[in-house]
């Protein structure tokens, strides 16, 4: 996809990844509807937008709220004509043991991580058909494909946000709208703040640069998934795949580290 002047969406927009795709995309040029929960990021990361030749629609919204998906589609919409390609990047986690999580803390992670982007895809689909080159770009998780202990609900929902993802692709074919999932791994975005897990747990950072870099070189690419983590990554999903029980005996190894670890992991 020639991404020049497109009218694109970005969830989650206000930092993390969401900004760095938004400040990579500005100079294509793009004109981007920036969504998130608080104006006041949304508001910097517009201005450095325009900076870069870019044009910035910003909307402050609860993705969880009734109506929400609608009211994003719809401003987008009115502010740039139509829509082109909607990235679903907004995101929360709340780590540790199933039992100790609070019922709201499962049930908004479930609300922002899966219940939201279906819905706003969904609001978004008439647009995205619309422009005859439509695009949704979904962006799971690492823990969507190799899930790990202490992220029972998180991986639920970032495995359910990338299998929608591959299902609906499925679904529009011949249509004229893709879907992309993109993979990151562990990524420096603040959303990674409480977490203690570092490469001894198996976290290795990249930077949210440059993972909003390949997501942009997936949809220029027209590729079906973006997955971060090298061959690292790549062997542990095969390991996965063909020996799942070498997985859980790798990972029982570290166990109680990692718990102590991320068990004040949590952006809910």
């Amino acid at each position: 996809m020639d991404l020049r002047n497109r009218s694109i969406v970005i969830t989650g927009a206000g930092s993390g990844i969401g900004r760095a795709l938004a400040l990579q995309l500005a100079g294509q040029p793009a004109r981007l509807t920036l969504v998130g929960r608080r104006a006041g990021p949304l508001e910097e990361v517009a201005a450095l937008v325009r900076e870069r030749g870019g044009r910035a629609h910003v909307v402050a919204a609860d993705l969880t709220a009734p109506g929400a998906p609608r009211e994003v589609a719809d401003s987008a919409r009115d502010a740039f004509g139509g829509l082109d390609v909607l990235v679903n990047n907004a995101g929360n986690v709340r780590a540790g043991r199933l039992e100790s999580l609070q019922e709201r803390e499962v049930l908004a992670q479930i609300a922002l991580n899966l219940t939201a982007p279906i819905l706003l895809t969904r609001a978004a689909l008439p647009l995205l058909r619309a422009a005859g080159d439509g695009l949704v770009v979904n962006v799971s998780s690492g823990i969507g494909l190799v899930a790990l202990p202490f992220y029972a609900t998180y991986a639920a929902t970032k495995a359910g946000v990338a299998h929608f993802g591959d299902a609906l692709r499925r679904e529009l074919a011949g249509e004229g709208v893709r879907v992309l999932n993109v993979y990151p791994g562990a990524t420096s975005t603040p959303m990674m703040e409480s977490s203690r897990a570092g490469a001894e747990h198996g976290f290795e950072y990249e930077s949210a640069e440059d993972v909003a870099a390949a997501a942009i070189v997936g949809i220029g690419e027209d590729q079906l998934r973006v997955v971060r983590g090298g061959q690292t990554r790549r062997r542990m999903v095969e390991l996965d795949r063909d020996d799942p029980a070498a997985v859980d005996a790798l990972l029982a190894a570290r166990k109680d580290a990692l718990e102590e670890a991320v068990t004040e992991h949590s952006t809910v």
